[in-house]
This record gives C-alpha cells, structure tokens and sequence, in this order.
C-alpha cells in the first residue's frame, strides 16, 4: 500500500503510511529472498506465503531471513564394512542355486545343443571342449584345468550350447544358476574380480592360439599346446599331464594322428618329454618353440 502523498510528513497518518509502505517492500524482499535461499537448498516446492514483521521485534528482512533459514543436516559417512564373501569357500562347496556334480572319465558334462542356463567351474580333474561340425568334423578348442570356468555363454545370451564338454579323467564340476552367477557379479566384488581376470586370461590366450595355427608349423603348435597343458609359467606347474591320446592332441593343433605320433616321438628321444605312467613335459620343451 502507498503512502498518502497529501499527508504531512511529520504527521502521525504519514509516518503510519510511510512504515506501512516500508514493511510492504520488506515483505516483498522477503520473499524473493526466501525464493532464493530455498532454491538453493533445492527444496522442490516453494510456496509464497504473507509475511508481517512485528514493528515491535525491531527485526530487520536480513536478520529475519538468518533466523527463518532452515538447517541443514549433514550426514555422516558411514564406515565401510569390509566383504565377508568367502571366495575359495564358495567355489569349494555346494549351496543354494549351485550344486556339485562329479564325472567319471569319459563322462559327457553336457553336448553340443544342450540348453545353456548355468556356468560352470572345474574344482579337479580334467575337461574337454570340442566342436562337431556338421560334416562330423570334431576339434578340440580348449583343455580345462582346475579353477577354469566354461559354459559361460549363458552370461552372454546364448540359449544352446556351441561346443561339447567331457570329462578326461575323473572331475568335480560346480555348476552355478544364470542368475546366482549374475548377482554375485554385481555384488561380490572379489568374485567378480576372479572371473573377470580368468575371461581377460582366456581372450588373450585365445588370441594367441589363433596367431600359433596361423603362422607356426605343426610341430610348434604340438610342443606350445603341451607347454599350456603342463601349466608352464605359472604358480605352480603342472609337469604330469593326465592320459590324453595323440588323437586328441591332432584335433587340438589341426594336425593328423600320424604327424603327432612321429613329433612325439622325436620329443621323447631328445628328452623333451618322458613316459612314466603318464606325460611328463620337460621346460626344455620351449626350445622347440623358440627355435626359428
């Protein structure tokens, strides 16, 4: 409301007026300043509201502004707790949607076309990976050691199996659910990081086979396959290789059963490898690859 211009200024009608008018544009600063600190709080809603102040408070629109802002709660970081996700314990055992299955020697773990709908992982023994083509081709694509995980297409959208898997020798194999398998990715970081490293592994290793059928000689391809069956440059390597047959050996590197059976044989007479019960691999081996 605007003072009366034809009353006095001294008068008692003018200054009534004259702080009437005063509190009029406090009121209105009020607000926009109201706005503009609640917008910065990033309340939502804001609802203007009449606001009187009281001639008697004595309270000016920024001491009122200081008095009516609203406290902000600070919340204090929480400690992290640290994962009591036993990793080596849950590979090791059964539970709910995983169980542990074992298969004999020459025991199929599942074919070509099966549906895919679990992940698995090798706790001991041996496996098999081959492919049958349609002609009734079959080639060897992987041998699996204890600790590796296969059939995890089913991560990746595949609704069948590509390939077979089969026991070489006696295995215990834990089979994991789809959707276990995906909630322990999202939520066990130390299982995630497990099976991320053992899939980074694996790509590179297959990278790797792709360059050795592409550019070395049989025999090459023969010495580096029984090198990465013997576990050669790792932890702990393993120098026995459980039975394995030439003819499979010939299916892993692309190579006839005859081509095999005579490097073998040229190995084992430099001393590159030994027979004692099973395949012992000598790191001497490795000269074969090297060698230009």
């Amino acid at each position: 409301m605007a003072p009366d211009r034809g009353a006095p200024k001294g008068s008692r009608q003018g200054r009534a007026a004259t702080s009437e008018d005063q509190l009029g544009r406090e009121t209105r600063l009020l607000g926009w300043m109201t706005l503009t600190f609640v917008g910065i709080e990033t309340v939502k809603y804001w609802t203007p509201v009449k606001c009187h102040v009281p001639r008697r408070a004595g309270l000016t629109c920024d001491n009122l502004c200081r008095f009516m802002k609203p406290k902000t709660k600070t919340r204090s970081a929480e400690p992290t707790r640290p994962s009591r996700f036993d990793l080596g314990g849950y590979l090791d055992s059964t539970g709910p949607a995983r169980k542990v299955v074992k298969y004999r020697a020459g025991e199929v773990v599942f074919l070509q076309g099966d549906p895919c709908d679990d992940i698995r992982y090798l706790q001991k023994g041996a496996i098999k990976l081959s492919v049958l083509s349609n002609i009734g081709k079959e080639a060897v694509v992987a041998m699996l050691a204890p600790g590796d995980f296969f059939g995890e297409g089913a991560l990746a959208g595949q609704t069948v199996r590509i390939g077979t898997a089969t026991a070489v020798v006696a295995s215990s194999v834990l089979i994991i659910e789809k959707a276990a398998m995906v909630r322990l990715l999202h939520e066990e970081r130390a299982f995630s990081d497990r099976f991320i490293s053992y899939m980074l592994t694996r790509n590179m290793r297959i990278e790797a086979d792709l360059v050795d059928q592409l550019f070395n000689s049989s025999e090459k391809r023969l010495a580096r396959t029984l090198l990465l069956l013997a576990r050669y440059g790792q932890v702990n390597p393993q120098r026995t290789l459980p039975k394995i047959s030439q003819e499979t050996l010939a299916e892993m590197i692309g190579a006839t059963r005859s081509r095999v059976n005579f490097f073998m044989n040229k190995f084992r007479k430099l001393g590159l490898i030994e027979y004692n019960g099973g395949l012992k691999i000598n790191s001497s081996l490795l000269s074969i690859v090297l060698h230009d």
